[in-house]
């Protein structure tokens, strides 16, 4: 990834204090909280966490696709970059969002089979989004619908326009959203573990065409999941969030060889490695516990009851805040010094 790195030089999203709050029956609920991160053209972060983190709502939230107020307050700045500078999306009215959603900003959701109409062709629905940003010809869109198809690998490409849904495989479904969200070449490109449910031969094949539709475009990429080996993978940065809070940030070299917050410490030690596998009885290690309810979050840092570094009176006493540790880092830990030198 050190290419893309290099090509990444202007920031093209900047995000400011993101938060979601949720009314519920039993009370408010705000996930994610106070978040905070920019993406650099060309550039791709990784978004990392367990379920109910808060990695998808953030996307969501992001692309003002969350729940209408009074159900869903969205607050803080989520800037994106156009030929005159900055616009606030979230100040935009519906109908100038329709306009930047899939064309400026683009998203891939997690389950293609719940994305795609099952009524509609293939082809269709990649045109549709292509008229609905560009003044083209019916005709001209269904052309461009074909040269999406054969960008993203799929096969016979002219007979799958006139396919549906429940005709393709997981991957082509996969492939076919992915020709969506390009269709009108995004600035800013989503991806929500557009990956989860496909087999490790399908999964290798959408990671390595995403690279290369990022060398090719320069757009930068938000991947959003929990397997630490696709970020190994694909990732310049990681922002590793917890309970609806960034709790690390690092670029993925050095966030990997000495991880600071003990949940991402305790994340990198659940990976299966083959070294560990091949010992008998060896186990894999595991973080004990959940994900707290946000609306019951304990006192203090949200991860200290399933911490191994924790320090009663202390770390359940105040949340800490988001410290800078250099120009590319940042941890939420009271301990980050001690831990850091220890992993050292």
């Amino acid at each position: 990834m050190q290419a893309s790195r290099a090509a990444a030089h202007e920031t093209v999203l900047d995000v400011q204090d993101l938060s979601v709050t949720f009314r519920t029956p039993v009370g408010p609920i705000e996930v994610p909280s106070g978040v905070s991160f920019t993406v650099r053209q060309g550039e791709t972060l990784a978004l990392v966490g367990e379920s109910g983190s808060g990695k998808s709502v953030t996307s969501l939230a992001i692309m003002r696709l969350t729940a209408k107020a009074p159900y869903a307050v969205v607050r803080g700045r989520v800037r994106l970059r156009d030929a005159s500078g900055f616009r606030d999306l979230l100040l935009l009215t519906d109908e100038q969002m329709r306009r930047v959603r899939g064309n400026e900003i683009s998203m891939i959701f997690q389950e293609p089979m719940t994305s795609l109409n099952p009524v509609h062709r293939i082809g269709d629905q990649i045109a549709e989004a292509i008229r609905f940003h560009r003044d083209v010809t019916p005709a001209a869109a269904q052309d461009r619908a074909l040269e999406l198809l054969e960008l993203v690998g799929i096969s016979e490409p002219r007979k799958r326009l006139a396919s549906y849904p429940h005709h393709l495989s997981g991957g082509m479904r996969q492939r076919v959203m992915i020709a969506i969200a390009l269709a009108c070449d995004p600035k800013v490109l989503i991806a929500d573990e557009p990956t989860t449910a496909l087999d490790v031969t399908v999964q290798a094949q959408i990671l390595a065409l995403l690279k290369e539709l990022q060398a090719r475009t320069g757009m930068a990429i938000i991947f959003i999941t929990h397997n630490l080996g696709v970020v190994a993978e694909v990732a310049d940065r990681v922002m590793v969030m917890y309970a609806g809070k960034i709790v690390e940030q690092a670029d993925v070299g050095p966030l990997f060889a000495r991880p600071m917050m003990p949940y991402t410490a305790g994340l990198l030690r659940s990976v299966p490695r083959v070294a560990i596998l091949g010992e008998r009885g060896a186990a894999l290690q595991t973080i004990g516990g959940n994900v707290p309810d946000p609306l019951t979050l304990p006192p203090g840092c949200a991860f200290h009851p399933r911490c191994l570094h924790h320090q009663p009176g202390r770390c359940d006493a105040a949340l800490p805040p988001l410290e800078q540790v250099g120009d590319d880092r940042a941890v939420r830990c009271l301990r980050w010094r001690e831990i850091g030198s220890a992993a050292a």
